[in-house]
């Protein structure tokens, strides 16, 4: 979006928004995020600007609060019966979807029966679960195979999460988009004034009925809309999204580059902020379905040339306070992280090693197609980087570089290079979703039921099996090495390390700007 029109939009949404003399002034809060928003259902996709307009949208039935602690959120609570094989969740009152009818228990039900054949978490819930039911418009039940504790944080998870929607929507297809959003969360999303490559607006629900009890906190608690109106910005021009939130004309940058962070701490009227507990945390993922890389010893021999340390200052520059070097399979300093077999990542980087090994591991030189969203910045740094050593070490490399509405539906591609499929890409995830093995779905061995890439493990399968079924954390810790120590041999990805990514934003937006962009408990003023 060119900054001409981008003026032109902002002033022509002013006008629209304009009100009588007397009436109360509503309020907008503009934001620039991530990427383009180019797909809308997030059960459909795991793109992390998904995720965010899905909470928006839709509501879960459990939130996780800042401490990464499922709470009740749609529910009232649960009970426990049969020696925990029976979870009986009861909706809370006052829940309706935006289309004016009430959630029932059989919306959740086909919800989460539709989560649960794309989530890894969802999987191995639904393994676990006898019968999923709605014995009465409140209730849902479940009846377990054996007790499932994590039950809970399973649908609490922040991304890749459990949205729940009417029973209609809910059973479509996993494989097929739903693109009518009607949800019960704060927010409503307009679809009349979606601009593809522009712009996505929400309205307040005045029909959310927030939970009474508890405290904001992190995605779970009260969630009340004190704004009127969310305008996504669509900005791909990190100097053009910094003009506009200089000159007030966006209120909040999702992801501002780093570079440009100095210049907007220098505007008073500017917050520059990490507020994600959990950062994000950064991978070469490969494509474990097509050769080269279906050979794990040809995944190993990348691990001597990727430094860790350049990737964090190709994403993060030199503000060594906001990025770890020295990064796993799960969230560092989080309490199961671990540095077993590290040193894979922290010794002697060697190209000629990778070349070395490359040809014992008996790469032919058949094409990789690295697909690269040049729009999200952290990615295309690290693509670069990647890139540069695929080329030095001898791959014959088809760099597609694309944009991430591109890029995005692609993924899901799990056919041959010469039907439109891929070999690598870099991406990043939440750290949140990696402080456990029951969450770390990219380090999975689930084969093509598992995320993009969709590696084949059936130890790491065996391991989290067992992790499931310990009650100590010094067992979980063990197993979590395990994990780990059997990662550097599969190598569903490379880790290119963590980091916090700051947010900017307008001193006149306060509230609960914790964790990812969260639009309830804010305000503008």
């Amino acid at each position: 979006m060119k900054r001409r029109d981008f003026l032109a939009t902002a002033a022509a949404g002013a006008a629209a928004l304009s009100a009588p003399a007397g009436a109360q002034q509503r309020t907008t809060v503009r934001f620039v995020p991530q990427a383009d928003l180019a797909l809308l259902d997030p059960v459909f996709t795991t793109g992390l600007v998904t995720r965010n307009h899905g909470f928006l949208v839709f509501d879960q039935l459990y939130g996780l609060d800042e401490s990464f602690m499922p709470q009740p959120q749609m529910v009232e609570g649960h009970v426990i019966e049969n020696d925990g094989k029976t979870w009986k969740l009861t909706l809370r009152e006052g829940l309706r979807f935006h289309d004016g009818t009430p959630v029932l228990a059989r919306d959740a039900v086909a919800s989460i029966n539709r989560w649960m054949q794309t989530d890894a978490f969802g999987q191995t819930l639904r393994a676990a679960t006898e019968e999923l039911s709605a014995p009465s418009d409140k209730v849902i039940q479940f009846r377990l195979k054996k007790p499932f504790p994590l039950l809970p944080a399973a649908l609490a998870k922040p991304s890749a999460f459990c949205p729940v929607m009417p029973e209609r929507l809910a059973s479509t297809p996993a494989n097929v988009q739903v693109t009518e959003m009607v949800g019960s969360g704060p927010f409503r999303y307009i679809a009349g004034e979606r601009v593809a490559g522009a712009r996505n607006v929400y309205e307040k629900f005045t029909g959310y009925v927030p939970r009474s009890s508890g405290t904001p906190s992190f995605a779970a608690g009260p969630k009340i809309a004190y704004i009127d109106r969310v305008e996504w910005v669509t900005l791909p021009d990190a100097a053009t999204a910094a003009a506009a939130l200089q000159s007030g004309e966006v209120d909040w940058w999702e992801q501002p580059q780093p570079d440009l962070l100095p210049l907007l701490r220098r505007n008073r009227s500017i917050l520059v902020e990490a507020k994600e507990r959990g950062g994000l945390m950064g991978m070469i993922r490969f494509n474990h379905l097509v050769p080269p890389f279906d050979n794990p010893a040809i995944r190993r021999a990348f691990l001597a040339g990727v430094n860790q340390t350049e990737y964090m200052q190709a994403v993060m520059g030199e503000e060594r306070s906001l990025w770890n070097d020295r990064c796993g399979f799960f969230l560092p300093g989080s309490p199961l992280a671990t540095e077993a077999g590290l040193e894979v990542m922290t010794g002697p980087r060697s190209f000629d090693k990778v070349k070395r090994d490359l040809e014992a591991a008996g790469y032919k030189g058949e094409r990789v197609v690295f697909v690269v969203p040049t729009d999200l910045p952290s990615l295309n740094a690290m693509s670069q980087l990647a890139a540069d050593m695929f080329r030095k070490v001898g791959i014959n490399l088809d760099y597609q570089a694309l944009d991430w509405g591109t890029v995005l539906p692609r993924l899901n591609n799990r056919e041959g290079l010469d039907r439109g499929g891929w070999s690598v890409w870099c991406n990043y995830i939440p750290g949140i979703i990696a402080t456990s093995p029951a969450t770390q779905s990219y380090v999975r061995g689930l084969g093509r039921n598992g995320p993009y890439g969709w590696p084949t493990s059936t130890r790491i399968e065996a391991l989290r099996d067992e992790f499931m079924d310990a009650d100590t954390l010094e067992a979980q810790q063990r197993i979590t090495r395990d994990i780990q120590v059997q990662a550097w041999e599969d190598v569903p990805y490379i880790p290119t390390g963590a980091w916090m990514q700051p947010f900017a934003f307008r001193r006149n937006i306060t509230g609960m700007l914790n964790g990812f962009p969260l639009f309830h408990n804010i305000r503008k003023g």
